[in-house]
């Protein structure tokens, strides 16, 4: 006969959180759904990285000295790390409202405002709050359901709520917040170093090949392993992604450390939030650059609060073969019901309670065993008792 089982299936908090994100390794990993420009970023460093590595590396280090590829070896392996720690951390999303905590906070916010007359725009939902003798308004996220703290705001992409929320990058595939910020800091500080550090390298061992043969003869030299490839492509190749770059991270680096230094998110800086029309003072910058950087940087880091992988324990119901369990309105048999009677009241006489009488009925009693007063002998006329006559009368 088949029976219904009841197994515990294990699921992960993960597998059930909202917002757009991607989760790998057990939830241990968390970016965001377009990675598609963070595989161009690994590439184009993987890429740069290999060819100096390969060609340049091995002349310099006999020509110059050993240490040059050592030093490279540990910007590129630093920079990697940043890299991912950035990538694959939670930069401090805000978990959304409950059903039964955005139900009290709608409560509360129809409490405070009151019933707004039909065709008239509702009051906007802000809290204020006080931060260093400063008012800083708390605004309310539609989509989490929650009064965001301050400097909080909702990434559309992700769609989530990220605490100290800088920008969106999508070359390291992820947010950038209060949990990864100063990874992703050293990071573009890292990655400009190794950008400056090859491209001065790739001008050196131009000069120092063009003085011993000659710069044409440099150019058309080509290395052993490849030889249809000439150096002239190689070093170009490099030459071009590192000037680029340049550009681009080693600007963006000196852009962050400004905003480190007056401990401001890019954020604020684009919504001009302490440089407006109004003059709003930063509550949070300390007035001293050494006490912002240490703060942003070497300060205690958050943990996350989103328990990716909290476990959420559901039943699955699966059909098994084997014998019917007795129901609760099936009956035990005779010999096992009073055993347990008798379990049963030796347990309460040992307690010193009085037993109580057993609800299931006993079997009839045979002519032996019936009292002496209720026994009759065959063709004996039963004579009644004197209490039986008192009650008559």
């Amino acid at each position: 006969m088949s029976v219904m089982v009841a197994r515990k299936k294990v699921v992960r908090k993960w597998e059930k959180l909202p917002g757009r994100n991607t989760f790998c390794c057990d939830g241990r990993i968390m970016m965001a759904r377009q990675k598609g420009i963070f595989y161009l970023t690994l590439f184009l460093i993987l890429g740069t990285c290999a060819l100096f590595f390969a060609f340049e590396c091995r002349y310099l280090a006999v020509q110059l000295s050993p240490a040059i590829p050592v030093f490279a070896a540990v910007l590129f392996l630093f920079a990697m790390a940043t890299l991912l720690r950035t990538s694959f951390s939670d930069p401090g999303v805000i978990p959304r409202a409950l059903p039964d905590e955005a139900a009290f906070i709608e409560m509360e916010i129809e409490a405070t405002n009151g019933t707004v007359p039909q065709g008239q725009r509702p009051p906007p939902r802000i809290k204020n709050f006080q931060i260093n003798n400063q008012i800083v308004k708390l605004k309310y996220c539609y989509t989490c359901k929650i009064f965001r703290p301050p400097r909080a705001s909702h990434c559309s992409i992700c769609d989530n709520c990220v605490e100290r929320f800088d920008h969106h990058c999508p070359w390291v595939g992820n947010c950038v917040g209060k949990r990864n910020y100063r990874y992703f800091y050293l990071f573009i500080l890292s990655l400009s170093l190794l950008t400056i550090y090859i491209f001065t390298f790739n001008i050196v061992y131009v000069a120092l090949k063009s003085l011993k043969i000659g710069f044409l003869n440099t150019l058309k030299e080509t290395p052993g392993t490849y030889p249809s490839m000439s150096l002239t492509v190689l070093t170009v190749l490099e030459v071009l992604i590192c000037f680029f770059t340049l550009w681009s991270v080693v600007g963006l680096t000196g852009f962050h450390t400004f905003l480190v230094a007056l401990n401001q998110t890019t954020n604020e800086d684009i919504k001009g939030s302490w440089t407006g029309k109004n003059r709003v003072q930063n509550p949070y910058s300390h007035g001293n650059i050494v006490k912002n950087c240490c703060e942003v940087l070497c300060g205690p880091l958050p943990p996350s609060v989103l328990d990716r992988r909290g476990i959420l324990q559901q039943e699955e119901s699966t059909a098994q073969e084997g014998p019917c369990p007795r129901g609760p309105g099936t009956q035990e048999p005779p010999a096992t019901q009073g055993s347990r009677q008798a379990e049963e009241s030796s347990m309460k006489q040992q307690d010193g309670s009085i037993p109580l009488p057993s609800a299931v009925p006993a079997p009839p009693l045979s002519d032996t065993e019936m009292p002496e007063e209720k026994q009759q002998t065959p063709g004996e006329v039963p004579v009644p008792s004197l209490d039986a006559g008192r009650a008559e009368h």
